[in-house]
């Protein structure tokens, strides 16, 4: 339990000139991180005696001690600490999820790269094998989602969100395959050394990642996401409607360059589907 959990969890227990300084510290980090035991003291009116009691109530040995654990806390993340206030009306929480989605997609499309789009496409559309990686909640759809996409249209993918047999498929991946991997963050340093083994062995690599990154950076083509995510902690990343429509774009390029065999892979798709499940074609297209 750090610090912050413990002044959260256990503030009623503590003597009014306690509670100011625990207000402080969870009101006014910036100040609390970098103030001496003095200005803590004056600002919480308090004597700084007071202050080293409290940090002794916490499990510090000392003031310097709790300054240390206090800085170890801003690694975590400052706005995970005291959340910023936010309307929990549904059409107001509606709105900010709707409207975030919506910027989200205008900005990859302001920042998109046709001729990257284009290149990935060309490389996705001729390759004997698509190999699509991604780790964690997010990138492992993005991966789950290519293999979704691409199959209907004909191609030969699979998906992958385990490191070792994203491993095990890079060193058994042939010249004419191509690797498609997703990293929100771009540092899935599991995802940079199959890149790297990738590109030693002739194999194509593409990456949806943040540009600059050490995934960017591995990959031989780059379609670079790199939006802002504000701070609300409570609502899912937005950033994701823009990985999903760079999804639909390449999937939609690929269709294009291989339009026949498109074409005749999800008629016969959705000719079992009509048959088995819908007794029509008035249902969605392709799924």
């Amino acid at each position: 339990m750090d610090i912050f959990e413990t002044i959260q969890e256990d503030r009623e227990q503590f003597s009014p000139s306690e509670q100011r300084i625990a207000d402080i510290l969870l009101d006014h980090f910036d100040f609390a991180v970098n103030a001496s035991i003095i200005e803590l003291a004056e600002r919480a009116e308090v004597s700084p005696p007071t202050v080293t009691r409290f940090c002794r109530r916490l499990g510090c040995q000392s003031f310097s001690d709790f300054k240390v654990r206090l800085a170890k806390t801003a690694f975590v993340g400052v706005r995970y600490l005291n959340p910023a206030a936010k309307s929990t009306e549904p059409a107001d929480v509606a709105a900010d999820v709707i409207t975030k989605a919506q910027n989200a997609l205008f900005g990859v499309h302001r920042a998109l790269d046709p001729v990257v789009l284009d290149k990935a496409s060309e490389r996705l559309s001729n390759a004997g094998m698509i190999y699509a990686f991604g780790s964690g909640g997010n990138s492992s759809m993005i991966a789950t989602e290519f293999q979704n996409r691409l199959f209907r249209l004909g191609s030969r993918v699979t998906a992958s969100n385990d490191h070792n047999m994203q491993l095990m498929m890079t060193a058994a991946a042939q010249p004419q395959d191509v690797i498609i991997g997703s990293s929100f963050s771009g540092r899935n340093q599991e995802l940079v050394r199959c890149f790297t083994l990738a590109r030693e062995n002739g194999i194509g690599t593409i990456a949806l990642t943040q540009s600059r990154s050490p995934v960017a950076e591995a990959a031989e083509m780059v379609v670079g996401i790199d939006l802002p995510e504000g701070d609300n902690i409570f609502r899912p990343t937005s950033t994701r409607f823009a990985f999903l429509a760079m999804v639909d774009v390449i999937a939609s390029l690929v269709a294009y360059r291989n339009r026949k065999r498109s074409t005749l892979t999800l008629r016969h798709i959705k000719q079992q589907l009509v048959e088995h499940r819908d007794g029509d074609d008035r249902q969605i297209l392709g799924d």
